[in-house]
Parts: C-alpha cells; structure tokens; sequence
C-alpha cells in the first residue's frame, strides 16, 4: 500500500519502522525541526531521522492542515494514513485524501484519555493498567471508531519514557495486526461509548511543580509522570532542583514542616504528607543529574526545606 505516516517523537518510531518492515511504499509527514538544549541547536524529530536512514521522503509543516499541507498529502496519493503521536489535528481536507482512510496508533485504551498526554496522565492517576488503541481518525480529538485494543500494565516504579516504550512497542504490533485486518477484509469498526470518554490536556512545563502536601503515593507520581519532561521540580534556598527519580519507603511522618528534608544512612528524603519520600537522583541548576548519595557528598540538606 501507499502509507503516509504522520508521526513525531520517539513513540512513533516503531510504528514507522513496521511499516518499513511490511514493505509499503511510505512518505513521512512530521513536524518542522526544533531548537533543543541551552544552545538551542536545531534539531530533526526523530521520526525525520528513521525515515531519512531509510530514504523515505519527509514533509515538514507547521499546520497539516494549511494549503501546502493538504497539497503535499493529495500529491502523494496515499490509500492510508497512518498516525503516531502526530502532534497535530487533521482537517476534514486532510481525513479525505486516503482511500481506506486514516489509522491513529493511541497510547491509552480508548474511550479513555483521548487527548494529548495520556501516558502521563495515566501515571498522574496512578493507575496500574493502561494500553493502545488503534482507530480510525475523524474530525473529533479521538473519538473516531476503535479497531483493536492491547493492555499493558503499569508498573509501580514506571516513569512516562519506560511505559511510552512499553506502548509503543505495542501499538507497533497492533498496528500489523490491524493492517492485516484491514487488507483480508475482516477489521471491525466499534463506536466509541462517549458516556465512558475522559480527556487529558497537553502537559506544561508548571505541572512539574511538586507540592509536598500531597501523599508520598501523588508525589511518586508525579516525579514519574514528568520524566523525561519536563521533569519535577521544587525550590531549595530560592533556587530549582530538579527530580528524575524518588522511592516510596515506609519512613513514618514526624513533627517536621511538610517539605523538610531528612538525611538518614547517607539516603535523602523529603517530608510529605503522610510520611517519607526518597529521592533517588536530582539536578541543582548548572550541574549534571546525579545520585542523591553523590549529591550529599558535597553538601548537607538535612534539615532544609523545599518550597
């Protein structure tokens, strides 16, 4: 078949690759290079980079949707589409042009968290379960008719870049068997039970911010919904320290402030709600990300707090 692939980030990158794999004769749609890191070095997406390695064609727009967008996809004359972590909405200009239509690659089990971040926000609830959906695409933000469904769990220690891998291993497997279904003539379509949807907004740089009222169980959470992005962060002497990675320990509350932090057998943690946190590795502005037991090394928190 004739595949346009819109995709963007690491999580599209297997469900690229498996269309290389099938054979199909693809052009990548993806978003513009971006400026990365303090140098701001312009940098391709990763989807651009797998699709150039293979000589693919790659068409780079702001808005799939403007003239030039809807333009380059007709002259492709795809008989699908396919998308991955897209990052963008389609038109109804763009949803007309393939002949079987569009096949969206989810990283939730729909009606569940359709919308822009759901493996974070499957993380944020703590939940234990979540999956990949593939549907077909309408004008809707995800509300198209779903095809197949995979579960995968949710492991207590997963931050948002190991389950997105999980996903999108998964999702690659789902949509081969998706495409196989598609092409014997045996895929069913199944509308979405709008009573059962819930949404998830794009994820900002603020929602890293840890509140230590929180239960050690929601500030677990969000230290792993937010790495590798944004990360978590709290405010130590007027300055931010950054969080990649905490532990859920049985250290019981005391008369400490919320948010102090404690140092015990060379370990660091942080007052909560309910009790103790570990930090298992930070960042302090201007240096590298580091263990904790190394971080103290070269300074004494204890007692100090985080606002």
């Amino acid at each position: 078949m004739r595949v346009a692939f819109l995709g963007t980030p690491e999580f599209a990158l297997p469900v690229l690759q498996t269309l290389i794999d099938r054979g199909d004769t693809i052009a990548v749609f993806t978003q513009p290079d971006r400026p990365v890191g303090r140098k701001a070095i312009l940098t391709p997406p990763p989807v651009k980079v797998l699709a150039q390695s293979h000589g693919i064609p790659v068409f780079q727009f702001e808005k799939i949707r403007s003239a030039e967008g809807v333009d380059a996809l007709s002259a492709f004359a795809p008989d699908l589409a396919v998308t991955a972590a897209f990052g963008q909405l389609l038109s109804a200009d763009n949803l007309a042009i393939p002949k079987f239509g569009t096949i969206n690659v989810h990283g939730s089990l729909l009606p569940k968290y359709r919308g822009a971040s759901p493996i974070q926000t499957a993380i944020l609830n703590g939940d234990t379960m979540t999956g990949v959906t593939t549907m077909f695409t309408d004008i809707g933000m995800d509300t198209g008719d779903i095809l197949l469904k995979k579960e995968i769990a949710i492991d207590p220690d997963d931050t948002s870049e190991t389950l997105s891998k999980k996903l999108s291993e998964a999702g690659a497997l789902l949509l081969k068997e998706t495409l196989s279904r598609l092409e014997a003539g045996t895929l069913v379509r199944i509308p979405q039970n709008n009573d059962e949807a819930s949404k998830c907004r794009l994820i900002r740089k603020e929602d890293g911010k840890l509140d230590f009222s929180k239960t050690t169980q929601q500030v677990h959470n969000r230290v792993r919904a937010m790495n590798p992005w944004p990360v978590s962060f709290a405010s130590l002497d007027g300055q931010p320290l950054k969080f990649f990675e905490t532990q859920l320990c049985d250290l019981a509350p005391d008369a400490l402030p919320i948010g102090t932090l404690k140092v015990m057998q060379k370990k660091l943690y942080v007052r909560c709600a309910d009790g103790y946190l570990e930090i298992r590795s930070l960042q302090c502005p201007g240096k590298k990300r580091m263990a904790a037991e190394s971080y103290l090394c070269g300074c004494d928190l204890g007692g100090k707090q985080l606002l």
